[in-house]
């Protein structure tokens, strides 16, 4: 017997040997409590809707899903955390676009999102806000596009900060209407409201979690949401793309990543569980609350989403020359 027919027969053994005890840790699992990690700070959009799910996850398989803030680098840190976990479906990551933004923004990023983690679900959806000054004369987003147009470089805008969603936003925006505007990055796009109010930057995207409480009093001018259909956070409001900007769309959306070793049967069963979770009446209007709609795919439709999402960034990125100083 050759060297390469016995190796054939120890990995046919070996394979014979894990399909079994995969399947029979996902009868089981989760037999403790699992870790949800989330990479910000309590507070915002990915801290609420992780410790909602959460929640909700502990009520659909009987043990604790513990919500856990790692902040740091951009969401870097604990993205790395669950890249590095051990793949028994025990360490979970609920982000949003930054993975698939981070690798091309930052020269070192420690994991490989297309071979470390995979997708379990994308959970929801969620458009960013328009908000303008209210120093400003337009009024809609039509007045304010042409605005912008008769007035290169003279508009700042703000953002959360570099390589952020709402950051990327205003560069997709600068782009298509061919109106450029100074970005102003701040530590969180709340810090940018106050400077907004006071017309010191003039616009920015925000998300609905972080600008209802300035729009709800009007200290600042809602004008479009970024989805492909009016939200229901602003359902008086058009899309950019149906006010005069067509194909613009930009989607907040989370999901939930897995070590992208986890066996399949359990990958299955929390895929099962995330849907379970999601379509719940509490679930869906907690969501509402901040704007965002349950999503929910099987792991290969997630997976296909967040590769498209991962090409759509890389081009705005290196046609905008962002970089991360």
């Amino acid at each position: 017997m050759t060297r390469a027919i016995r190796w054939a027969g120890v990995v046919a053994c070996l394979a014979a040997l894990i399909g079994p005890a995969s399947f029979a840790s996902a009868q089981t699992y989760p037999d403790k409590p699992v870790r949800l990690v989330l990479p910000y700070a309590p507070g915002g959009i990915v801290d609420f809707i992780g410790r909602t799910l959460g929640q909700r996850l502990s009520e659909e398989l009987g043990q604790p899903f513990v919500a856990e803030n790692k902040p740091g680098a951009g969401g870097i840190l604990g993205t790395d955390v669950v890249a590095q976990a051990a793949p028994d479906g025990y360490t979970l990551l609920l982000m949003d676009p930054a993975i698939i933004i981070n690798p091309t923004l930052q020269e070192n990023v420690p994991y490989d999102f297309k071979k470390d983690l995979k997708v379990v679900s994308v959970i929801s959806s969620s458009p960013l806000v328009l908000v303008t000054s209210p120093a400003l004369p337009a009024k809609t987003f039509a007045e304010f596009l042409a605005y912008a147009k008769a007035n290169p470089g003279k508009l700042n805008y703000g953002s959360a900060g570099i390589g952020t969603t709402p950051h990327l936003a205003g560069e997709l925006f600068s782009a298509r209407a061919g109106a450029k505007a100074m970005h102003i990055p701040y530590r969180g796009i709340a810090a940018a409201f106050p400077d907004m109010m006071a017309n010191k930057v003039q616009f920015a995207f925000s998300s609905i979690t972080g600008a209802k409480p300035f729009t709800n009093d009007n200290r600042v001018r809602a004008l479009a949401t970024t989805g492909t259909k009016p939200s229901s956070a602003y359902p008086d409001l058009p899309t950019v793309a149906a006010a005069g900007l067509e194909g613009f769309d930009v989607d907040l959306w989370l999901a939930v990543f897995v070590p992208a070793a986890t066996p399949e049967p359990i990958v299955a069963k929390l895929n099962k569980a995330v849907a379970a979770a999601i379509a719940d009446a509490k679930t869906v209007e907690a969501f509402a609350k901040v704007g965002v709609e349950p999503r929910g795919t099987t792991p290969a439709e997630g997976n296909a989403i967040v590769a498209a999402e991962f090409e759509k960034w890389r081009k705005v990125i290196k046609d905008g020359g962002i970089k991360q100083p």
